[in-house]
């Protein structure tokens, strides 16, 4: 299983800002899925750079974006994985938030969306340490179901 995290951030792009994350994003997703490999990206938030970022790992099974997903007006994530994505995937995007109301009402604010480019998953998850792990959490008992449904296997 393929895994990559994007960090969307335009001071930790720079290096003003560290990166906490996407290695947060990783850490989580190598402690519960047995054999994972994890890539990771920083790029800031400008949609050609998120969608170039996309495509250097397109062969993953699964890209997880964290970061700009908010209102703001450089928050461009959800923009640049439409633009990527050949299919929605919505039902990602909404467990994503509904876990994420239990922890804050906060969650109301993003923006993040989910979809399929081939057969590889995109998931946006808001920027801030706790979302990041709190997505790779939810997410890591999905993926591999995931992976399985996008190859024709069905329902284990």
């Amino acid at each position: 299983m393929k895994v990559a995290v994007i960090t969307v951030s335009d001071r930790a792009s720079r290096g003003e800002y560290e990166d906490l994350s996407g290695p947060e994003m990783e850490r989580v997703f190598r402690d519960l899925v047995p054999g994972v490999e994890v890539e990771r990206a920083v790029v800031p938030d400008e949609a050609d750079a998120i969608v170039a970022a996309l495509g250097r790992f397109a062969s993953c099974d699964w890209i997880f974006t964290t970061g700009g997903t908010g209102p703001a007006p450089r928050d461009v994530t959800p923009e640049a994985t439409l633009a990527f994505v050949d299919r929605t995937a919505p039902g990602l995007a909404e467990f994503l938030r509904l876990e994420s109301l239990k922890e804050t009402p906060n969650a109301v604010f993003s923006r993040g969306v989910a979809g399929l480019r081939g057969a590889t998953y995109v998931v946006n998850a808001p920027g801030s340490l706790k979302a990041a792990r709190l997505c790779a959490r939810v997410f890591s008992p999905l993926l591999e179901h995931g992976v399985a449904m996008t190859r024709g296997e069905g329902h284990r």
